[in-house]
């Protein structure tokens, strides 16, 4: 999860919030068509259409049967956990990167480690790899790589960012052999420096060659590159199958503005591409529509989730989400918004950056703003072929000046279930903690997480609480299941005595 504040970063303000929080407790029918089915497996989103739906043996039948079949240990000391991935599973291997962008490829029945390719390049996460043609893609904070999915040799690397400003956060995506990694404008030092700009490169699968390049905001930063920054992807593209893809991009900086250029005046007008869902061709990169949630973003509120692609009421559609707390449903071939579902706690702020833009900065109101910075939906939505599965983060921030804005210290989470074709929520399901991670549906199960390192298991129809486990530390991970298997990463330690480790559950 990329940073999104002046002078902080994302996974740093949630590492504090949850260990300030730890201490103060004393411690419609539809499907997804033929045609947008994939099969196959190693893309973090599930497949690639990132629905987040698995293949795999357990349901609600079977679910109380799941025992810890072997944990590892998670070693990574980066600034923000040690992991923050979704692991991906491919042919009984488990391929694994943590916040020092180290890759692992992991035996799914033993735990044994098989082979581990050692990179020492501190991340911010989500970062992760994708799997495909005897390959595994990754990237450090500044280069794209390919390894033998055999043996970790590398096979190729090749360096991205242009200065130091600029880092990558990202799995990568990867169709037709090629392969998509964005920069993005912060580093694990530096949030939002000057000049940054993020980047989407297709690279070639084999060689790692540079085939096209796609500005998700333009390299002048609107007339200020000394002071403004902006744009990148947090997650792989998504593909319909039919030549084209779909993204989810990151804010304009610096946010909310500058002393000397309040509520983002130093970059006017809306900040395109920004906070947007963009399809391109996966081929040349030439953008056939664009989707702009929030025009002149101020409050951090980026549209940074992958494009979940599905298909109802006999239309496909490109669903987005992020921290604005929206979840927006598109249709494919226009771009044109079918259905808009706001989810979580709005206090009548939405509106704040459409005041900015246009100067009427009297209508910006002080005070307690929802969603705020660590709010919204931060990790990637799930489905199944009739319901949309939203992790949401109910968090705020307080809004000081044009130039400041500060994090409250309360969080809380939800799981809410959205009909694909109508947006209209099914049921809702409250969290104690918030939902950081990224939720997968298995069969009639969604199994979702929270930061305190809970993991669970929810019925896909109603949202009741069927199975629940402790992990042995806080988690801002996804999970994923496999066979018999469920994988849940836990790398953010709250509290003394607590251990990252990746745990292993199989059906017993």
């Amino acid at each position: 999860m990329r940073p999104e504040r002046d002078a902080k970063t994302v996974w740093a303000a949630v590492l504090v919030l949850v260990a300030f929080a730890a201490l103060l407790a004393g411690c419609g029918s539809s499907s997804s068509g033929d045609d947008l089915k994939f099969t196959g497996s190693g893309y973090p989103g599930g497949d690639p259409a990132n629905t987040r739906n698995v293949s795999a043996s357990i349901e609600s039948s079977n679910v109380n049967n799941l025992v810890e079949s072997w944990s590892l240990p998670l070693e990574a000391q980066s600034t923000y956990g040690a992991y923050a991935s979704t692991p991906v599973v491919s042919e009984g291997v488990v391929y694994s990167q943590d916040l020092v962008s180290n890759v692992q490829a992991i035996s799914l029945e033993s735990g044994e480690v098989e082979w581990e390719k050692a990179y020492d390049s501190p991340s911010h996460g989500p970062n992760g790899i994708v799997v495909g043609d005897g390959m595994v893609f990754g990237a450090t904070a500044t280069d794209a790589f390919a390894l033998d999915q055999e043996t970790g040799e590398e096979i190729w690397s090749v360096k991205l960012t242009r200065r130091g400003t600029e880092s990558i956060d990202m799995a990568p995506g990867y169709s037709s052999g090629l392969v998509y990694v964005s920069t993005v404008p912060v580093t694990v030092n530096q949030t939002y420096g000057p000049g940054g700009v993020g980047t989407l490169w297709a690279l070639d699968g084999k060689t790692g060659k540079k085939v096209w390049h796609f500005d998700t905001v333009p390299k002048s930063l609107w007339g200020n590159p000394q002071v403004n920054s902006g744009g990148g992807l947090w997650y792989p593209p998504s593909f319909d199958g039919k030549g084209s893809m779909y993204i989810g991009t990151g804010n304009p900086g610096p946010l909310p503005g500058t002393a000397k250029f309040p509520w983002g005046s130093s970059r006017p007008g809306p900040n395109l591409y920004a906070d947007s869902v963009v399809k391109l061709d996966e081929k040349t990169g030439k953008m056939d529509w664009y989707y702009q949630q929030t025009p002149h973003n101020v409050f951090d509120w980026d549209f940074q989730n992958p494009p979940v692609l599905l298909k109802a009421g006999g239309r496909e559609l490109a669903i987005g989400s992020g921290k604005s707390g929206v979840v927006v449903a598109l249709d494919t071939k226009t771009g044109k918004p079918v259905w808009k579902q706001p989810v979580g706690v709005h206090n009548g702020h939405d509106n704040d950056p459409l005041y900015a833009m246009r100067g009427e900065y009297s209508k910006i109101k002080k005070g307690e703003a929802f969603p705020g910075a660590l709010g919204g939906v931060i990790a990637p939505l799930a489905a199944d072929d009739s319901t949309l599965y939203v992790p949401v983060v109910n968090h705020s921030l307080t809004v000081v000046s044009g130039s400041e804005t500060s994090e409250s210290g309360a969080a809380t989470g939800e799981i809410v279930a959205l009909d694909i074709a109508t947006g209209k929520p099914q049921w809702k399901k409250k969290l104690p903690a918030p939902a950081y991670g990224a939720p997968i549906v298995v069969n009639d199960l969604v199994f979702a997480t929270t930061s305190e390192g809970f993991v669970y298991g929810l019925d896909a129809k109603s949202g009741g609480e069927v199975w629940v486990t402790s992990l042995p530390a806080g988690t801002n991970a996804g999970v994923i299941a496999s066979g018999e298997y469920l994988l849940a990463p836990a790398g953010l330690p709250l509290a003394e005595g607590q251990t990252p480790e990746m745990v292993a559950y199989k059906l017993g």
